[in-house]
């Protein structure tokens, strides 16, 4: 998606939660600032993604019961949804992609990161603390930003972890895109993010993904299945069997 066509979605979504586009803008820069010497190729990311078969793996209350529907896929390019990168480790699944905006637990950031991981890292006018503190210790970073891109930090389009993620697969030209726990319900799973202060505001930003990614549907040329029993509108339901 273009940046000129995100954009106004991007200011109905500063305008509902009152987001600052000079901070975010700011979080930008110091993030292109952080990887200047060692961000990926972009060329990278688009050869794990372009013409494949990707599972978008998000943080919903059903994640741990996916799991056997993820191993039994293990030919699918892994892109894993920030907190959920802890579920997949734990199951000892190694992701293919990262991406997070650094507020799910950093141990298992790290750890994806060592392992190999494309860590997919967002900038926003609230994580500059927490790009400070853990951009300098991965080693396998590209950026993302939901305003301006600058160098090295791209604009993929997308507004939470989880739908970023979809936004990334279908611009880097996935064939196929499945969402395996990605509810986007009422429901806040266990591994969404370290600590979720406000639960409603939670449900807001899922809502919110969601339209987003209903408005995605009507534009891709990537198939798209969801395995949730409420599946995203022009999503086709597929088994999690």
């Amino acid at each position: 998606m273009e940046f000129i066509e995100w954009f106004p979605y991007y200011q109905e979504i500063r305008e509902q939660f009152g987001y600052s586009t000079e901070k975010d803008q700011e979080a930008a820069k110091v993030l292109s600032y952080l990887t200047r010497r060692k961000a990926l190729d972009l060329k990278m990311l688009r050869k794990k993604i372009h013409g494949k078969r990707v599972m978008v793996i998000g943080a919903g209350v059903n994640l741990e019961a996916s799991i056997p529907y993820i191993r039994k896929n293990r030919n699918c390019t892994k892109i894993v949804a920030n907190g959920a990168v802890q579920a997949v480790l734990e199951h000892r699944i190694k992701p293919d992609v990262v991406v997070t905006d650094l507020d799910g637990n950093q141990l298992f950031l790290k750890k994806a990161d060592k392992l190999g991981a494309i860590m997919v890292v967002h900038a926003h006018g609230d994580n500059i603390p927490a790009m400070n503190k853990l951009v300098p210790k991965l080693r396998h970073i590209i950026g993302s930003t939901q305003v301006m891109p600058v160098n090295n930090v791209y604009n993929f389009g997308g507004f939470t972890d989880g739908d970023r993620s979809v936004f990334l697969a279908e611009e880097l030209g996935a064939s196929q895109i499945t969402l395996v726990s990605m509810d986007l319900g009422n429901e806040i799973g266990k591994y969404s993010k370290t600590r979720v202060q406000d639960s409603e505001l939670k449900k807001a930003k899922m809502k919110v993904a969601r339209r987003l990614l209903v408005m995605l549907a009507g534009r891709t040329r990537s198939e798209l299945f969801d395995t949730s029993v409420n599946p995203i509108r022009g999503f086709g339901y597929l088994e999690p069997s």
